[in-house]
């Protein structure tokens, strides 16, 4: 049965042999410090060749799953413990929808980005240089003389057309059937959101979020003169359906939109399964209430198939998509976009009024480089880098944090949630680090109530000595408040 699933596989035959052995590692028939079958052992077990087991063991060790001991073989690494799964629900909690009250602190954390001194681990950006910066200029100077007219005028919404077409060519890979006049392209995600937010709210409206929740979108409500419901939210499995259901049956009259990050969730990089996307447009669509679903990080995925999206199941035009390309080609270009369907007449409208239309050499440069920039190419190559760094950086915290230090097990994006014993204090944390040119994101700015006190965010996607080095001085820090 094996050998006939290891020959019937698409995957390279490599990855599904490190497979097998994740899975065993992951269901615990080999524990931390257990020796793994020698390479010729597991070759003549799975009855493959030896060169299939090395690279199937050198992708295992790259994502530090296991280490190799000289003159004695292979042995799982002990690894940092994962958050608990499964989201707390406590029904009282979610009857009170909440007045969202920020302090400075968010302003402080965007802040540090702007800091040239700090090391930035606390702000969710790619690693440029990851990004293909010098094909993208190119692309960028050639399609501005090719179209100079263009280049130099409003695209009105629902903006380029050429861009509209690539990106719905590429939505059939999250399960999305679009055709180019159902996209409107906007300056970023969060655009996208505060366009959908803005077109289905009013102040004093409630929102159904998950908790934790990115610190953007929480100042996005409170702008906006919004109550939020907090839902929580599972490391792996996303948005509590249950509880969201709960909350809804009694507060689905004051609900007037949910928004949810469906994939690679940030912070804390969780994702719904195909089943659970499904069952939230429904329960969504029962208590007639529009998602507003972000898939920002969808194409990170590190297995290399790209998730649908909830809007796949979106069988009564109940789902706002949005999404951008800030974390796979350029943050600076701030090129996103929206799937409204019947609300799309009043996004364009209100992105008119509020920004007329996003930048037009951008989108000329990125619409090229979907269609002849190798997208494909790209995305294999940063998921691969991204999921090695995600692993170096859980290997670093679980040998330099305080014993009992918990954190998120991603599967795609670059966001590492972190939780610490209950005795360090993640504010302290923040403003010790900060001392040391160390930038985080501290868990309570990802909460209405403060709920994380204990918890950080850290970006991964970049890797090297120095921020290993980081990684260590926080490990320090950390212990020094448990004294």
């Amino acid at each position: 049965m094996l050998n006939s699933q290891l020959s019937t596989s698409r995957k390279p035959l490599y990855e599904t042999v490190a497979e097998r052995i994740n899975f065993l590692i992951d269901q615990g028939t080999l524990r931390p410090g257990d020796r793994v079958p020698s390479i010729r052992k597991l070759s003549h077990q799975m009855q493959v060749s030896v060169n299939t087991v090395k690279e199937a063991y050198g992708q295992l060790e790259d994502r530090q799953i296991i280490e190799a001991r000289p003159q004695s073989g292979f042995y799982v690494r002990p690894q940092l413990l994962e958050i608990p799964s499964d989201p707390v629900f406590n029904p009282p909690e979610l009857l009170n929808p909440t007045d969202v009250n920020l302090n400075q602190i968010y302003h402080r954390v965007m802040r540090d980005h702007l800091n040239p001194q700090l090391l930035k681990l606390g702000i969710s950006v790619p690693d440029c240089s990851l990004l293909p910066v010098d094909k993208l200029n190119r692309m960028l100077a050639r399609e501005t003389r090719r179209y100079p007219n263009q280049a130099v005028s409003y695209q009105l919404p629902p903006g380029n057309l050429r861009l509209r077409q690539q990106i719905a060519r590429r939505m059939l890979l999250s399960g999305c059937t679009l055709s180019p006049d159902q996209i409107v392209i906007t300056s970023g995600c969060v655009e996208a959101v505060d366009l959908s937010l803005r077109t289905l709210c009013r102040p004093g409206d409630t929102v159904a979020i998950e908790t934790p929740f990115y610190f953007n979108f929480l100042q996005l409500i409170d702008d906006l003169g919004l109550k939020a419901l907090e839902i929580p939210t599972s490391p792996r499995g996303g948005i509590s359906l249950e509880a969201l259901d709960y909350a809804l049956s009694h507060n689905g009259d004051k609900v007037k939109a949910c928004v949810v990050i469906s994939n690679f969730n940030n912070p804390v990089g969780s994702s719904l399964s195909t089943v659970d996307k499904k069952r939230l447009v429904e329960i969504l669509s029962h208590y007639q209430v529009p998602l507003i679903e972000d898939d920002i990080f969808g194409d990170l995925a590190y297995s290399g198939e790209r998730p649908k999206v909830a809007k796949a199941f979106d069988r009564n035009d109940n789902v706002l998509l949005c999404s951008s390309f800030s974390k796979t080609l350029a943050p600076g270009y701030r090129v996103g976009w929206v799937v409204a369907g019947r609300y799309q007449d009043d996004i364009e409208r209100r992105k008119m009024l509020t920004g007329v239309a996003t930048a037009s050499p951008p989108q000329l440069a990125i619409a090229e480089f979907l269609a002849n920039g190798g997208y494909e190419h790209h995305l294999r190559s940063i998921r691969k880098r991204y999921a090695h760094q995600m692993a170096q950086m859980q290997g670093a915290i679980g040998r330099f944090f305080p014993a009992g230090t918990r954190a998120s097990r991603p599967q795609g994006g670059f966001n590492l949630w972190v939780e610490m014993t209950s005795g360090v204090d993640a504010m302290q944390l923040y403003k010790d680090a900060r001392k040391h040119n160390i930038g985080i994101a501290p868990g309570p700015i990802f909460s209405l109530e403060r709920k994380y006190q204990n918890f950080i965010r850290l970006n991964a996607a970049r890797w090297d000595k120095d921020i290993e080095s980081a990684i260590a001085t926080l490990g320090q820090l950390a212990a020094a408040q448990l004294v």
